[in-house]
């Protein structure tokens, strides 16, 4: 186990996955935009930088007025961390903090009012280090403190493949699909991280998981399972299961001009560095619009390695699984339940309608009432 966490802190002293990130504009602007949106927070208050990499994210809270950044970093970045920290001259604010944050101690064992950490990892916990951005919450933070982000979902959607698929029926005019069968079945025992168009997306996301950063707890984080029906939106073929995730941070007191700030990876936003995971399906499943198709995912950690996660897809047969209230799929005992559904929406929507318009006149009328009191009374 410790030669799987020196090996993980040794990877990001690789200078090119640390470009990858600060390459990445929808990442880095969903960080700025998050902190400089609550400026008037984070003025004079106490940050601790989780994983700080090149620090980008703590000169971000120095610039927002933070009074000190604890920015902590174990692998030998650290170093050039401090460098990049003194370039900016923020060397009095941000105090850069070589170790693994499970070893840090504070003085005086003051707490923090946030943590910040871009902690994400491929379908965001897979190599990631949530673990250890948890210590830090239960460690540093302060009991009405904020995490940056504060909430993470994982969202699934079946959907093409062509890269792996169709462009193998004819490569300069020579059929190579058994060596794309091949080459999916040698790929099968893994996701494929790469960038899914959203037209290749054959049914609406459904939500895996979601995670609360300020509540929930490590062991929470071991598994997650669901057992869904997809009903699918459009005639294509069904070759995998994509796999992204959003994260939402915290919208304190909204100091910008945008929104709550959402870091979204799915194949509808700006590509980001995550790219997206697919469980890619060794045989093509031709689907029409309205059919469903059920299945199974679990995303399970893996015991030698806490830092991984094995991802299980388990094709089911829709005939006999459950399916979801509405479910738009063309079978027809979901067909009956959206009709009777939505029957029943028209017939409260009508009746409210109508206790209001009750309402309204029985409001009138007593002020009716009061009025005519008023005036027979003044006559007296």
């Amino acid at each position: 186990m410790e030669s799987n966490q020196t090996n993980y802190f040794e990877s990001y002293e690789d200078l090119e996955i640390h470009r990858l990130m600060l390459e990445d504009e929808s990442r880095n602007k969903a960080y700025k935009d998050a902190i400089m949106n609550n400026k008037s927070y984070l003025k004079d208050k106490t940050v601790m930088d989780v994983g700080c990499g090149t620090g980008i994210l703590s000169i971000f809270c120095a610039q927002a007025g933070a009074k000190k950044v604890y920015a902590v970093e174990a692998s030998n970045l650290a170093n050039l961390a401090k460098e990049i920290v003194k370039e900016n001259n923020f060397e009095n604010v941000i105090e850069v903090i070589h170790s693994k944050v499970e070893d840090v101690s504070l003085p005086n064992n003051i707490k923090v009012d946030v943590i910040v950490s871009e902690w994400m990892g491929f379908y965001l916990l897979h190599e990631g280090m949530l673990d250890s951005v948890l210590v830090a919450r239960d460690k540093f933070l302060k009991d009405d403190g904020q995490m940056f982000p504060e909430s993470a979902t994982i969202y699934i959607a079946p959907c093409s493949v062509p890269t792996l698929y169709q462009k193998w029926d004819n490569l300069h005019g020579i059929s190579m699909s058994l060596f794309a069968k091949h080459l999916r079945e040698s790929r099968y025992n893994k996701p494929e991280i790469m960038h899914i168009q959203s037209k290749d997306l054959l049914a609406s996301e459904t939500a895996l998981c979601w995670i609360n950063l300020k509540e929930d707890t490590a062991s929470d984080l071991d598994s997650y399972s669901i057992q869904h029906v997809a009903a699918i939106s459009k005639n294509g073929s069904y070759q995998g299961l994509c796999v992204w995730f959003k994260c939402t941070f915290p919208n304190i007191t909204n100091d910008g001009d945008a929104s709550q700030v959402r870091l979204d990876t799915s194949p509808n936003s700006l590509p980001t560095h995550w790219k997206q995971a697919v469980i890619v399906l060794p045989q093509a499943q031709e689907v029409e619009e309205g059919e469903p198709i059920a299945f199974q995912l679990d995303m399970i950690r893996d015991q030698l390695d806490k830092r991984r996660y094995n991802l299980e897809l388990t094709l089911l047969d829709p005939e006999v699984v459950e399916h979801p209230l509405p479910c738009t799929c063309h079978m027809t005992k979901c067909i009956l339940t959206k009709a009777v559904l939505e029957q029943h929406a028209e017939k409260t929507i009508v009746e409210v309608n109508s206790n209001s318009q009750k309402d309204s006149i029985l409001i009138e009328e007593d002020i009716d009432d009061e009025d005519s009191s008023s005036s027979i009374y003044g006559e007296d």
